[in-house]
């Protein structure tokens, strides 16, 4: 894909800083990259140190200072450690991107408390806790708040209903957060990631029914890529979308348009293969 810094200046969030949860890796990694490219300093967080510095040498490569932190999304004072820390490292936080989240492939019925549980506090709570963590800083900054939501939140798949009742209630917060910290200058927005190249899930998905099987039900024709969900984020955080807030901007090429037969077929296959989705 072509670098969002050939259509969108170099210098578009130059003297900002942004933290991204999950950012070691997947989607998360893909928005870093495309803030990094439009001159934002960036902060990442996430579980394993090897990923984070991995991913930190690559940002560093594209100009951007570097902040990492070996951080739980669901510890509220290890995230509230991890923005100090950003602060030290970069700066005042601009844009705060919600992207940590967790995955598997279960029947309701079959699902144990703790199953569900995690998900709610990796993507929910993990989600508020940045939000919360954040919350000075961005009012300092007038600053954004992104939320990586999912095509569950607002139609059935199988073996997800975990993932959509966390992802919905994202959206809820995501809602209310706008409300609330509006007067602050604070926008509050979501982002729908679907089908994105590369991701593990979809590797799993797509050898299991066919990638023909997959574009054949996304209005363009093809996966989308982690960059193009970063670009969004990038606009959204910048002053290009400086009225909107409270919004829910599906990526997906369409795929939404025809319902969610092709990922229940697809998770339908994967489920009798016991080969799950993983982690996005």
């Amino acid at each position: 894909m072509t670098a969002i810094s050939s259509y969108l200046s170099p210098e578009l969030l130059s003297g900002t800083s942004a933290f991204i949860t999950g950012g070691g890796s997947g989607i998360n990694l893909g928005i870093a990259r495309c803030f990094a490219q439009v001159g934002a300093d960036i902060a990442i967080c996430g579980r394993t140190r090897e990923r984070l510095e991995a991913a930190a040498e690559e940002l560093g490569q594209l100009g951007a200072r570097v902040s990492i932190s070996v951080a739980d999304v669901r510890d509220l004072e290890a995230m509230s450690a991890a923005f100090i820390k950003a602060r030290n490292d970069i700066g005042p936080i601009s844009t705060v991107v919600c992207g940590a989240a967790g995955n598997f492939l279960a029947p309701a019925e079959k699902m144990s408390s703790n199953g569900f549980r995690t998900v709610i506090d990796i993507d929910l709570l993990g989600s508020f806790h940045a939000a919360h963590a954040a919350f000075d800083q961005l009012k300092e900054t007038r600053g954004s708040l992104l939320f990586i939501s999912a095509g569950q939140s607002d139609a059935p798949y199988l073996y997800q209903a975990h993932v959509g009742a966390a992802k919905a209630a994202i959206d809820s917060l995501m809602r209310h957060l706008a409300l609330e910290w509006g007067p602050h200058g604070i926008r509050s927005n979501a982002i729908v990631p679907g089908p994105i190249e590369g991701t593990e899930g979809m590797k799993r998905l797509a050898a299991q029914v066919g990638r023909q099987a997959w574009t054949d039900g996304i209005a363009l024709g093809r996966f989308g890529t982690a960059e193009e969900v970063g670009a969004m984020a990038v606009v959204l955080a910048s002053p290009l979308a400086s009225f909107v807030t409270g919004a829910r901007i599906v990526v997906d090429g369409g795929l939404a348009l025809s319902g969610s037969g092709i990922f229940n077929h697809a998770l339908a296959v994967a489920s009798a293969d016991r080969a799950p989705a993983g982690d996005r």
